[in-house]
């Protein structure tokens, strides 16, 4: 309750027709400190925030889409990429070289990199070659190749089943989540130098 007076704040500047970010962010990082001293989760603070931030204007672009632009690619190559690492608890500490080239992760490294991209980019060739399926419009084979390849990045039910797969043993777990970690980095990287230069 005690946030409240703030969000009002920003309501009354929404209405006012203020469309300068910055009145916005700077009441928003009270509240979002509020918030965490507090017993509630600080995500939701985000979240009534943008709620205030103007989305329509009368003319230019809307002032929460300047601020979504703006951190598209901190959210897209830093922050949630940080989080699903440290989320995923992987520990190098104590692993030797022998840990890392074993079968496990190496299989599981290998099942993301290569195993999605040839599953998927066959499916889809092999639906329209069968007339099952329309060619994505506007894009070239290679472009779809590139996304398939990318489609081999996956932490969160990669991890889910391999926990499922591996309950009780932690050590195989560690070998998870080295290999899950190697075959996203190996289909990121792979995927975005395709995808690079379709785009030349």
């Amino acid at each position: 309750m005690r946030r409240a007076p703030g969000l009002g704040v920003l309501v009354i500047l929404n209405l006012s027709g203020v469309r300068s970010l910055v009145p916005y962010l700077l009441i928003g990082v009270g509240i979002w400190y509020g918030v965490l001293l507090s017993s509630v989760h600080a995500t939701l603070a985000g979240v009534a925030v943008a709620l205030t931030i103007p989305l329509r204007t009368g003319e230019g672009q809307p002032p929460l889409k300047r601020l979504e632009h703006a951190l598209q690619p901190w959210s897209s190559f830093l922050i949630v990429p940080a989080f699903g690492f440290a989320n995923a608890g992987i520990a190098f500490g104590g692993m030797v070289a022998a840990d890392v080239i074993s079968p496990l992760p190496v299989g599981i490294m290998l099942g993301l990199f290569l195993g999605k991209q040839i599953g998927i980019f066959a499916t889809i060739r092999g639906l329209v070659t069968f007339r099952l399926a329309e060619a994505p419009r506007n894009a070239s084979w290679t472009q779809v190749y590139g996304m398939a390849v990318l489609c081999g990045i996956g932490f969160t039910m990669s991890l889910f089943i391999g926990g499922l797969a591996f309950a009780g043993a932690p050590h195989a777990m560690d070998a998870v989540k080295v290999g899950v970690f190697a075959g996203s980095i190996l289909s990121g990287i792979a995927g975005w130098l395709i995808l690079r230069r379709t785009a030349q």
